[in-house]
């Protein structure tokens, strides 16, 4: 069997514990460097679909957009045709999935959606010919809200059994590498905009203790001038996030499902800060853990409140759910794969515009 995957980082790390579960060739696509390392060892082939792209204080035109979007959809489009290609599997709500999805739809190839945020999806899923689900809540969800019912609830979070077994640097390497033993990780992820940052290093800052930014999307220039205190530091390039996250005292973050399904399955004091996707599947996952989701202007109070999130069932369902999707690959004619279509895209475009 041959399965292309298409994924950026977070969803990267999702696909090793299913692509482990399988007997298939691996071509693998993306745009994220990141990605490549940690595909690489289990494809036959990986190609590049573009560049990443960070996030910065000038936003970009529709039609940059737009033109970015179409050239990377056209790159992914010529990987796949070049191969032959029985399944494409997809994870996550970042443009890869979109490029992968619309690629594969024009070439008449099966595609396997792998859904995470039932309220903030990517407008594409609409043509995925099957979508996987972590729970019954989130297969409603998404029936009552975009009218896609090809679903199949696989009870978890295939990413939880990849933090879970993954090898994690000593603590104490970390603490040489970074020079300091006691510290928290401030991660600006997805949910974060460029006018946050200012708000969230103010709040910072009252911290008494040493914070490691990682900027993720971000240039590091749209956040140094914002610091005004020498116990704020920037970290660029790669980053062991999951080793440093876990050698940490605490993880305050502002992202979505990939970083609160890892502090959960680490078992890390954690906040999360409420980005400006105020519903997200990830907060409910983050209460439920037993993680604070604070606004900006209370991240010292929620900090003071912060515990060790209970991530025990997190990992054990992950199991579950990385070899039920395994099982999917080569068991999808046995469920519904009617698509919603272009009536459900229009739903979920619709529901996306609020966020723009």
């Amino acid at each position: 069997m041959n399965i292309a995957i298409v994924a950026e980082t977070a969803p990267a790390k999702a696909f090793i514990p299913i692509i482990e579960k399988i007997d298939a060739d691996i071509l693998s696509l993306t745009h994220s460097e990141g990605a490549m390392e940690l595909l690489g060892p289990y494809s036959n082939e990986i190609f590049s679909i573009g560049e990443g792209r960070r996030n910065t204080t000038k936003k970009r035109s529709n039609f940059t957009i737009a033109r970015l979007v179409l050239k990377d959809t056209i790159r992914t489009y010529n990987a796949l045709k070049k191969h032959p290609v029985d399944l494409t599997l997809t994870c996550g709500n970042a443009g890869d999935v979109r490029k992968g999805i619309a690629a594969s739809k024009k070439l008449n190839i099966p595609k396997l959606h792998i859904e995470q945020d039932i309220y903030n999806p990517i407008e594409m899923i609409a043509y995925a010919d099957l979508i996987t689900v972590p729970n019954k809540v989130a297969m409603k969800q998404l029936k009552d809200m975009y009218d896609i019912t090809n679903t199949v609830n696989i009870k978890g979070y295939p990413l939880a059994e990849y933090v879970s077994r993954v090898p994690i640097s000593e603590p104490e390497k970390i603490y040489e590498q970074y020079q300091h033993d006691d510290f928290y990780v401030l991660f600006l992820g997805g949910d974060t905009r460029a006018s946050d940052i200012p708000e969230i290093i103010k709040e910072v800052e009252k911290i008494d203790k040493t914070i490691f930014v990682i900027p993720f999307r971000f240039e590091t220039s749209a956040i140094t001038p914002h610091i005004t205190k020498n116990n704020i530091f920037v970290v660029e390039g790669y980053v062991d996030l999951i080793s440093l996250m876990n050698a940490s005292q605490g993880v305050i973050y502002c992202a979505g499902m990939g970083v609160t399904i890892e502090v959960g399955a680490l078992g890390v004091p954690a906040v999360k800060i409420l980005g400006f996707h105020t519903q997200h599947a990830s907060n409910d996952l983050a209460q439920d853990l037993g993680i604070n989701v604070a606004s900006a202007h209370d991240i010292t109070y929620a900090i003071s409140r912060m515990k060790k999130p209970q991530g025990k069932r997190l990992i054990k369902n992950g199991c579950k759910a990385s070899l039920k999707v395994a099982e999917l690959t080569t068991s999808m004619d046995s469920f519904d794969q009617n698509c919603g279509g272009l009536s459900s895209l229009r739903k979920i475009w619709n529901h996306r515009k609020q966020y723009r």
